[in-house]
């Protein structure tokens, strides 16, 4: 008992001294001994013990057994487990267990099948296991085969299979284990409650898992995270944020991945207001620089538009990983913010932090968003001959980017042909995408070949091209291509743009006057239009993409949506307070450059996010200066 007291409580010195004291060791003591040790980290010392034992039993074995898996050593463990003389269940679930935790599947299935007898944890070992590597069908069919053999299930068991069928959006066959959970009497079981969450929420169906959740009155953080998690994941994350705002009304105090959760929503609803909040109850409840609540912090500021509170998030998290690096690297990218993005990566190295495939993806992302050529080539050609196996599909599309915006056509056209890696629609969009502004139609429609031959119904390739076409003033090959569209059922995703205002989003696309402010927003722009031909603007009549009038063209390009949006932000918030609008869409070119002049003339900062990046307008300029 008192070894067992002592190392429980890491006192494993004073536990091997009385062990040496005492007259007459049994065999619970020399067990109690070396499972002490291992515990306690020292598997020398438990060999030392085990090697020294005069009469070991299967607990001896066994327990050795699982010391040298719990370490890692797969196949000292494997040879000393064939060399045991006596093998009970406990033992055969131990080495089954091992394999799988290894991802040596195959071998784990063929001990299964040798063991001369099973319990339920011999059954539910391979369920988890199968699961855990990716073979969720037949983990699944494990389960039929063990209720086939009339084993009782336990309520690991039960969580185990309702996992994977989470996993593989199992409806019918959780449903059924949902039957079989309320027949045991586990519906009221913690883990099991949170299981089922976890599923309903995975097949879409968040109706049931409300009814799960409501069947009892829960204290338990981990079930509260699981409906908040499950909104989320079906996307609905307004109910996401009410969950949260309940857990907090009934003192369930969020743990690090509740408050993952409820920052991912706020994300998916760029509500920045909500963000700050939750950000505030993590730091009250001292999870402010905690590495996984910091790392959702980092995302949600990002895609918000704070790129600067995304930087201080950062720096506030204690232990960075990887996951950290990577966050702030991309954010930093998106927004254009390429010096940063090149200091951080030096202290990424500095901090002995290794890289991975995000982190160069970012880093070229920065290079293409910020004009630095010879620094993408070098990046580049380290990832290519370094990091050979690093090398992916997405770094080949940041750099036929960067090329492309530096008006090197030709080669980023030679660099696809030339990819160790198939290319798909995606890398030859980043070339056709460039087209426009360098004024290359023979690449352009080299290009949209490629894309129309890989993927037939893609509509941006169509539109990028029709509107290259345009610009060059071909007007009968712009309509020779929306014919091609019609007859194909392909249809051009409509520009819109919004501002999210105290959780609601205000949706606006060209020309519109659904708004119930769109008086005072026509008002608005009628006014800076006047204020924009005192400060010298000329409308850029390339980018309205229509064979009309030069009058209607000016027209058109006033009400695009990206103005309508400011101009409403214009009218509804606070004087000097900063603007934030997102379009689904490349920001038209003529917009941008009106609003550097608007950010100029209302003395406020205004920041747009398109479908590639962030741009920051202040005091006439933009922060992407003017390459994009």
């Amino acid at each position: 008992m008192m070894i067992d007291g002592y190392a429980l409580n890491h006192r494993l010195d004073d536990a091997i001294q009385l062990f040496e004291k005492m007259p007459v060791r049994d065999t619970v003591s020399w067990n109690s001994m070396i499972k002490g040790c291992l515990n306690g980290g020292d598997l020398i010392t438990a060999k030392k013990l085990f090697d020294e034992m005069p009469g070991r039993n299967v607990v001896s074995w066994t327990t050795m057994v699982n010391g040298y898996l719990q370490f890692g050593k797969i196949e000292v463990a494997e040879r000393l487990f064939f060399e045991m003389p006596v093998k009970d269940v406990a033992a055969w679930n131990s080495m089954i267990y091992g394999y799988l935790k290894s991802g040596r599947v195959d071998e784990a299935v063929n001990l299964f099948r040798k063991m001369p007898s099973r319990n339920v944890i011999s059954w539910t070992s391979m369920i988890d296991g199968l699961d855990y590597n990716g073979r969720n069908d037949e983990a699944l069919i494990f389960y039929k085969k063990m209720v086939g053999f009339g084993v009782k299930l336990s309520s690991n068991t039960v969580s185990c299979v309702l996992k994977a069928c989470a996993n593989v959006m199992a409806l019918h066959l959780g449903v059924q284990t949902h039957c079989q959970v309320v027949k045991l009497g586990f519906s009221f079981d913690e883990f099991i409650c949170t299981s089922l969450l976890t599923f309903y929420a995975n097949c879409k169906q968040m109706e049931n898992a409300c009814k799960v959740f409501n069947e009892k009155l829960h204290g338990n953080v981990v079930i509260w995270t699981a409906l908040l998690t499950g909104y989320g994941l079906n996307h609905k994350h307004e109910s996401a944020l009410m969950v949260f705002g309940d857990m907090i009304r009934m003192a369930v105090l969020p743990n690090q991945s509740s408050f993952t959760s409820a920052l991912n929503s706020c994300s998916g609803l760029e509500a920045l207001d909500k963000g700050k909040e939750i950000h505030a109850v993590s730091v009250k409840l001292g999870l402010g620089s905690d590495v996984f609540v910091g790392n959702s912090l980092i995302v949600m500021y990002t895609v918000c538009g704070s790129i600067n509170d995304a930087v201080a998030a950062f720096s506030n998290i204690g232990e960075k990983n990887v996951v950290s690096w990577n966050s702030i690297i991309v954010g930093s990218a998106k927004h254009g913010q390429g010096k940063l993005v090149l200091t951080l990566f030096s202290r990424m190295i500095r901090d002995e932090v290794d890289p991975d495939e995000i982190s160069f993806t970012g880093l070229l992302s920065a290079c293409s968003h910020s004009g630095m050529l010879q620094k993408a080539r070098c990046f580049f050609e380290y990832i290519s001959r370094y990091k050979s196996t690093a090398i992916k599909l997405q770094h080949y599309v940041c750099m036929v980017d960067v090329l492309s915006r530096c008006g090197k056509l030709e080669e980023a056209e030679e660099l696809i042909k030339n990819m160790k890696v198939k290319p798909n629609s995606i890398v030859w969009l980043a070339l056709l995408s460039a087209c426009r502004m360098h004024s290359n139609l023979g690449v352009a429609e080299r290009a949209a070949k490629s894309i129309l031959d890989l993927e037939p119904n893609c509509s941006a390739a169509y539109v990028l091209l029709s509107n290259i076409y345009a610009s060059a003033g071909k007007w009968s090959d712009v309509s020779r291509m929306r014919v091609r569209m019609k007859q194909a059922g392909i249809v051009k995703q409509l520009g819109c743009s919004w501002v999210t205002l105290r959780g609601v989003r205000h949706e606006f696309v060209c020309a519109d006057r659904s708004h119930p402010l769109s008086e005072k927003i026509y008002q608005k722009l009628d006014w800076l239009g006047g204020k924009l031909k005192e400060f010298g603007y000329v409308p850029d009549e390339s980018f309205a993409l229509h064979d009309v009038e030069d009058e209607q063209k000016q027209e058109m390009l006033l009400y695009h949506s990206e103005r309508l949006a400011v101009a409403f932000g214009l009218v509804t918030t606070a004087e000097g307070s900063t603007i934030t609008v997102m379009k689904n869409l490349r920001a038209c070119g003529d917009c941008h450059s009106a609003i550097k002049l608007i950010a100029k003339i209302v003395g406020r900062e205004i920041i747009v996010r398109d479908s590639t990046r962030f741009h920051h307008f202040r005091n006439g300029m933009c922060s992407c200066g003017d390459y994009w």
